[in-house]
């Protein structure tokens, strides 16, 4: 998350809006947020309807895997970044500058 916020400024330039979301309670977002200083929204999916729906839930973790989706303004997603990858908001942002790019 902090490497998004890092990267926020450059995100926003390509419009593009950044929302973090994680099973941990609206409560405990609002406090880790603010620990580490991410200005974005942080969603709750507390129960994890959500992240089982995108094939993310580890059932031996009772964890979500990380990851990044860009989903258009229709809706539809147009890149996934998992695990490692999803970590590191420099292909997403380049990926995103592109989009801008074609208009």
């Amino acid at each position: 998350m902090k490497a998004f916020q890092q990267n926020l400024q450059k995100l926003e330039a390509a419009d593009t809006q950044v929302l973090g979301v994680s099973m941990d309670s609206p409560f405990s977002n609002a406090a880790w947020a603010k620990e580490i200083g991410v200005t974005f929204p942080l969603l709750s999916d507390w129960g994890g309807d959500t992240t089982k729906e995108y094939g993310l839930f580890v059932p031996e973790y009772k964890a979500a895997r990380r990851a990044t989706f860009l989903i258009d303004k229709d809706g539809k997603i147009t890149n996934i970044q998992v695990d490692r990858d999803a970590v590191d908001p420099s292909k997403t942002v380049e990926v995103c500058e592109r989009k801008k790019l074609k208009g």
